[in-house]
């Protein structure tokens, strides 16, 4: 078993050097942005088996991705998720190698039988993630589905022929009432409350290839689903709000592309005149979500689509948008290749863009990851583990550490402000955003430079006091440090840094 390691923490002050170029950024309070939901990831699909791992490998695994604990040193144990996903199975696993998935790690337990009976011992690794996570003080948790379960889908199984929906409008309120009385069991076994629910997820796409579970719908056959979902969810008292609609990725959201039933996805569930207009459904998420894939390189681009996304959904009065699922897919125009694994900073510094590109342009109140936990070879996970049912190593990589740098300190309910660069030239590689809870200040810098970069601070509105830092960098994991000066800081070069203290 691969033990976290430990980082040997120098509480030296960070000083401005003569080698680091001088950039003055201002912190604004009274520019207030967007109020921060939460930070998620997944537990599909390899926490099916690695919940089923020997305690001190699982719970390895679970502080790494919820503990808010420190050591005796002030090093953090972990990276504080403040959402769990948990992807509700369409009953893949129980057909075996008749599913059509080929990796029996992409496959799902139901908890509805063949015979209409509950077994409640299904997904028992997920489910010991969900009371980890809850035992960890993790505050919201999301329920998912890929597919409808395979019992109410058109073909049997859990992915679609020719990209048709497979689930017929008859099989609509069926389907919704075993989603509503499982995610009730879940309740009653472990306690958990789930404050959402996500009945599509990438809808556009067509799930015809049999690497995984998945369903395509329009919009109109979203809307009836969606209908079904509400009324299952209110017959049964169940608190989860709905979220829509997981979008395969942001163009979705405000124009039609290449889908026209299935794009304008703002306008067409939260619009008033829309047909599919869901504001009459009491228990529909005021939210509307998406992927960040296809949509984060070059620079122009992912700047553009995310101004895109925030004037639509500003359009909406009181409507918020989540980020809901994302990791290193593609060779993203040569900037970066999702294939193989990398547990060191070039991921992690390409992650920490996207995550500044949603948070600070396109206005995300959530954002969420993918895999928590990767058996495979791409940068898909968060924590790696070998490809067992029974154990083996456990992996932290810098991906999730650098998240941790957004997650661990910047709580649900935290105010988003403003943070701006003198020399707007420089935002390419060097992204700043600042947060407020109350009285506490967090600003996360990100310094993709060869070079460290010395920041000159400004404050308006407020004024900082008795700040630290923590760095991840090459050997550096949240490492934690004091600040000398809280008006002149250096940033080390290829390094993510949180600076957290008071806002007097």
């Amino acid at each position: 078993m691969h033990a976290l390691r430990a980082t040997a923490l120098f509480f030296s002050c960070f000083t401005a050097t003569a080698a680091a170029a001088q950039v003055q950024v201002t912190i604004d309070a009274g520019q207030p942005k967007q109020v921060i939901d939460h930070f998620g990831a997944s537990d599909a699909w390899t926490c099916q088996f690695a919940g089923q791992w020997p305690d001190a490998q699982r719970n390895e695994m679970a502080d790494l991705l919820f503990s808010m604990d420190t050591s005796a040193t002030g090093q953090p144990k972990g990276i504080a998720l403040s959402l769990w996903r948990f992807n509700l199975g369409a009953g893949s696993a129980e057909q075996g190698d008749a599913s059509g998935i080929h990796d029996e790690w992409h496959r799902t337990e139901s908890f509805l039988q063949k015979d209409g009976s509950y077994d409640w011992s299904k997904q028992a690794g997920q489910l010991w993630f969900l009371q980890a996570a809850k035992a960890r003080k993790v505050p919201q948790f999301l329920a998912f589905i890929n597919s409808p379960n395979v019992q109410f889908t058109a073909n049997g199984k859990a992915g679609a022929d020719k990209g048709q929906c497979n689930i017929l409008p008859s099989q609509y309120e069926a389907s919704a009432k075993n989603i509503a009385t499982s995610l009730a069991g879940v309740q009653r076994k472990l306690g958990i409350t789930f404050h959402y629910f996500s009945p599509v997820n990438e809808p556009q796409w067509d799930w015809s290839d049999p690497k995984q579970e998945g369903c395509p719908y329009t919009n109109a056959q979203i809307f009836g689903v969606t209908k079904a979902v509400s009324k299952a969810l209110l017959a049964q008292k169940l608190p989860a709000r709905i979220l829509l609609t997981e979008c395969a990725k942001m163009n979705y959201l405000y124009a039609l592309d290449d889908k026209p039933d299935k794009g304008k996805q703002v306008q067409a569930f939260f619009g008033k005149s829309s047909p599919y207009y869901t504001g009459g459904l009491p228990n529909v998420l005021h939210t509307i979500a998406s992927h960040s894939y296809f949509t984060t390189s070059p620079y122009a681009t992912a700047t553009d689509v995310r101004n895109h996304v925030a004037a639509a959904v500003a359009e909406v009065p009181g409507l918020t948008f989540w980020q809901s699922e994302y990791c290193i897919l593609g060779d993203n125009d040569g900037e970066i290749n999702g294939q193989h694994r990398d547990l060191g900073m070039h991921a992690a510094l390409y992650m920490a863009r996207v995550i500044h590109y949603d948070l600070a342009i396109a206005n995300a109140a959530s954002w969420q990851w993918w895999l928590a936990i990767s058996n495979g070879d791409y940068k898909d996970g968060l924590v790696y583990i070998d490809k067992s049912k029974t154990g083996g190593e456990v992996h932290s990589s810098k991906m999730m550490w650098v998240l941790g740098n957004y997650s661990r300190f910047i709580r649900p309910g935290s105010h988003r402000i403003a943070a701006t660069l003198a020399d707007s030239s420089l935002a390419k590689d060097l992204m700043v955003s600042a947060y407020l809870q109350g009285k506490e200040l967090v600003t996360v810098v990100v310094n993709d430079n060869a070079d460290p970069v010395t920041l000159s601070l400004h404050y308006k509105h407020l004024q900082p006091g008795h700040l630290r830092s923590y760095t991840t960098a090459d050997g550096k994991e949240l490492e934690p440090a004091a600040v000398a000066d809280d008006k002149q800081i250096t940033i080390p070069a290829r390094a993510v840094v949180t600076l957290t203290g008071r806002a007097l």
